[in-house]
């Protein structure tokens, strides 16, 4: 199994040196592979096993966790190719038990430079399916519907031939004929043209149907149960998660003698669980609990809490109850193991083969010994050992002595960095400062204007590299931290001032990357946020990335490490660069969090003082708009004129909010004044839209927002195009049902590729609003949709959703349910704010409102806007008495 090591062997002309990439034994984490495999396969096998049970405990997750440079990384590619190689695999591990069978591995890196997502993942499960060469028809029917909806134009193989993240899976040349060929059955089964295509729209619409139905034609698809049910789900990312049910059921159908036991290695997992509040690894987690018959072997820095109580509502299985094998003191494998330091016999026969001249070690006994004991186990200090001994092997001719090894970690490092050449050691410092970078980012953070020191770094074995990021190096986090140290003894060391200079050129250089893609943008802000802290640097081009991050509603984490959390006294927040972290890592957090946490922590940011005045509307505009959203009207009142009245890049925002509120307590001809002035970057025609429908104009509305979502996608705003579908998609669900449906289903498409939690919830609302008069749980529906705008601290989401159930309450007719719905729609009144739905909720059904509810202006009179909205109920009636009569 051992290679030759590249690295080592281009660094000597001595053809006699053989350097090889070994791998150190790690024969008792095997051991615990193979036993984890046989309880596995056994439990499989069992005659109660039963793939569809979603209620029993989980044993099928085996974890490796511990300390950076320990070799877990290492060791799952060993596993996973011990595993795909059988017979022929190491020779110092023991073949698997004939008992477990053949075994298909898959091995996905998680970490955030890897250059793989959730949708990655969900492939590469499906990649590994293919090695069995048995339809997976289930998986591959929802897998089609998925990828016509999120990927519409882009064939699923030219995709997967492009990314080169899937190049190292074997099933990329057979996936896309096996789904054919299964989705082609399924068309011809009911009775549809007998291609994958016709599987969308209304094709799926009849296989579903038939389904339901369990026709012949499709009774073995009908005997998974949850199949109908996932094909109806919007086609999203939560439901691609469930759709490992599917995949675990088809694998639960494959013929015996095809039949194959799944491994899916997920390294380097400790980037999941910091990622936005444990999302991505709520996916992963689930799709683990829906496929029982795969063994997952997790690999990471830290011990997998899925069996902690206290992340129930994080994740959706947490407690011992449900992973009895992950608790600590479990004794049954597959479990929870650290992945120990080598023992001093590992590290001895990992320097004995690495290098050899005539098949014998090249570094003598003593040297061995002497290495061994002050790695301590760690593989990393084994491997720069053997890279320093072939460099001064091959300086001086002959094998170092064992005194020139006698060297901790630290030392070893700063041996190893004075090893390197002045420019080499240059460069190296100044990459230091970074998480990531690319040769030319290395030479600029280090003032060259050649590549060639850095093209020498990326060469060196404490340099990771990862094409797929967007910065493809990484220097080991432990070198990163030895560097300084390193630093202080040497001849050409840096002072202060030149530490303070390198952070500033490299900050520059981040600068001139952020013009880049969003993707970069983002990269830039992280890295550069932490630049300015660290060296208090001043802002420079983090205001005008701050302006653009914020302009197109993604909302990717930006934290830095060691920002303050939530709720901070303002004196924590320590520079300007920390309170621009702090203030967007808020600002991205209120998708995902109350509106509450977020005004607390946007204030905390304004009262440390810290940020520079052309960044002061940041914080303000969006501590306005939470302000809006809790309910504060006055403070948001006050919050919007101060940024509005500072001429800033967000003031024309500012001014629309400002016409947001004038329409929240009715002033609806003040609304039509000031939108006239807000032009397109003030989005006038979204602002509009919202005033027409309030008068019972759908018409008018519908192409006001039609306009707005047309300017942003003009404009290459996503984020305001989706917001202006969402609104579309309400506004034209009081008017005509099958469009409401289409735009329905097109803000949710929308919407997938940013996080608008406002947006997402009016979708929902418009749903309600399409359904009104029709579906008999529509108030049951409304009040969950207003408990989800409350949990976000969205009070205009909540009033409008029970302003639906108003409409559903009139079109039916119902005295008691209207008296109901209203009562509760009066809940969201707080003076004159909102005061116009409970308002229309009475002309709507011809009636006068309450003396003592505050009366809007209305732009054409009261009367007009009665006409208006006992049509829309009239002719909701007799839409919904035409669908009955059929």
């Amino acid at each position: 199994m051992s290679r030759s090591d590249l690295r080592a062997l281009f660094r000597s002309n001595d053809h006699e040196v053989r350097a090889v990439d070994f791998f150190a034994d790690r024969r008792d984490e095997w051991d615990t592979v193979a036993e984890s495999l046989i309880r596995h396969a056994r439990r499989v096998r069992e005659p109660g096993f039963d793939v569809e049970d979603l209620e029993s405990p989980r044993r099928n997750v085996l974890v490796f966790y511990g300390v950076g440079g320990i070799g877990k990384s290492t060791l799952s590619r060993g596993i996973a190719e011990h595993l795909a190689d059988g017979e022929g695999g190491r020779g110092d591990w023991p073949p698997l038990d004939p008992y477990v069978g053949r075994v298909v591995p898959v091995r996905v890196d998680l970490s955030r430079d890897s250059g793989g997502d959730f949708e990655s993942l969900m492939l590469a499960l499906r990649l590994a399916a293919a090695e069995l060469g048995q339809p997976m028809p289930t998986f591959d029917i929802a897998l089609q519907r998925y990828w016509e909806r999120n990927h519409p134009g882009e064939p699923l193989d030219e995709y997967l031939r492009r990314r080169t993240w899937f190049s190292r899976f074997p099933g990329t040349r057979t996936m896309s004929g096996q789904m054919q060929s299964a989705l082609a059955d399924v068309a011809q089964a009911v009775a549809l043209p007998g291609t994958a295509g016709a599987l969308v729209g209304q094709g799926m619409r009849s296989l579903v149907r038939a389904l339901r139905e369990r026709r012949h034609q499709v009774r073995s698809l009908a005997e998974c149960r949850r199949l109908a049910d996932l094909l109806e789900a919007d086609a999203d990312l939560e439901a691609l998660s469930y759709y490992a049910h599917l995949l675990a059921w088809d694998l639960s159908r494959v013929p015996e003698k095809h039949r194959a036991t799944p491994v899916v290695l997920l390294d380097t997992f400790e980037d999941v669980g910091d990622r936005v509040h444990r999302d991505l690894e709520r996916l992963i987690q689930r799709v683990v609990w829906l496929m029982p018959n795969v063994l997952f072997v997790v690999t990471g820095r830290n011990r997998l809490q899925w069996d902690d109580p206290k992340l129930e509502g994080q994740l959706d299985w947490a407690g011992a109850h449900f992973w009895p094998q992950l608790a600590g003191g479990a004794s049954e494998e597959p479990r929870q193991h650290t992945v120990g330091y080598l023992s001093a016999e590992d590290c001895e026969r990992y320097l004995r083969e690495r290098l050899t001249v005539d098949g014998r070690p090249l570094m003598d006994e003593r040297t061995r010994h002497l290495v061994t004991a002050n790695s301590h186990g760690l593989p990393l200090y084994l491997d720069l050992a053997v890279m320093r001994f072939l460099d001064l092997y091959r300086r001086y001719g002959r094998a170092p002595q064992p005194s020139e090894f006698n060297l901790d970690f630290p030392a070893l490092v700063a041996r190893t960095f004075r090893d390197l050449s002045p420019s080499v050691r240059h460069v190296l410092r100044a990459v230091s400062l970074l998480d990531s970078f690319s040769v030319q980012l290395a030479s600029a953070a280090a003032g060259l204007d050649h590549d060639a020191p850095a093209l020498e770094l990326v060469e060196r074995p404490f340099v990771d590299n990862d094409p797929g990021a967007p910065w493809p190096y990484r220097i080991h986090e432990l070198v990163r931290e030895a560097v300084r140290e390193a630093d202080s003894t040497s001849e050409d060391r840096w002072s202060a001032a030149d530490w303070r200079r390198a952070a500033q050129r490299t900050f520059d250089a981040l600068g001139r990357e952020a013009a880049g893609d969003r993707t970069r943008l983002v990269a830039a802000l992280r890295q550069g946020m932490r630049l300015a802290r660290d060296h208090d640097l001043e802002l420079g081009w983090l205001t005008d990335a701050a302006f653009r991050y914020v302009d197109d509603f993604v909302w990717e984490p930006v934290e830095i490490p060691g920002s303050p959390e939530a709720g901070a006294d303002p004196d924590a927040i320590g520079s300007a660069a920390e309170a621009l972290a702090t203030a967007l890592s808020a600002i991205a957090r209120r998708q995902r969090q109350h509106r509450g946490l977020t005004a607390e922590r946007l204030r905390a940011v304004l009262d440390s003082g810290r940020l520079p005045k052309p960044l002061l509307e940041l914080p303000r505009y969006f501590l306005a708009e939470c302000d809006r959203d809790l309910g504060n009207f006055d403070r948001s009142l006050e919050g919007m004129r101060q940024v509005a009245d500072s001429a800033g890049r967000l003031a024309p925002t500012a001014a629309r909010g400002l016409v947001h509120l004038a329409r929240r307590v009715g002033r609806f001809p003040q609304v039509r004044e000031a939108a006239e002035s807000l032009g397109a970057e003030g989005r006038r025609d979204r602002v509009l839209g919202d005033l027409w429908w309030t008068q019972g104009n759908t018409a008018l509305a519908c192409s006001s927002y039609a306009a707005a979502r047309d300017e942003a996608l003009r404009l290459g705003q996503p984020g305001e195009a989706a917001l202006s579908q969402a609104c579309l998609a309400f506004a034209a669900a009081f008017q005509d049902r099958p469009r409401a449906a289409e735009q329905i289903a097109r803000a949710e498409e929308m919407l997938e590729g940013v996080s608008i939690r406002w947006a997402e919830i009016q979708t929902r609302i418009a749903a309600l609003v399409r359904d009104a008069g029709v579906a008999p749980d529509l108030p049951q529906r409304a009040e969950e949709a207003a408990a989800r705008a409350r949990e976000a601290g969205l009070t205009s989401s909540a009033a409008y959703a029970r302003f639906a159930a108003c409409l559903h309450a009139a079109v039916l007719g119902s005295p008691e349910l209207l008296a109901e719905a209203r009562a509760r729609l009066e809940e969201c009144v707080r003076g004159e704010e909102f005061a116009y739905l409970a308002e229309l909720s009475h002309l709507m059904t011809g009636e006068e409102p309450p003396s003592g509810l505050p009366q809007a202006r209305w732009l054409d009179g009261r009367a007009q806007v009665r006409a208006r909205w006992t049509a829309i109920v009239e002719d909701r009636r007799r839409e919904t008495a035409t669908t009955r009569g059929e």
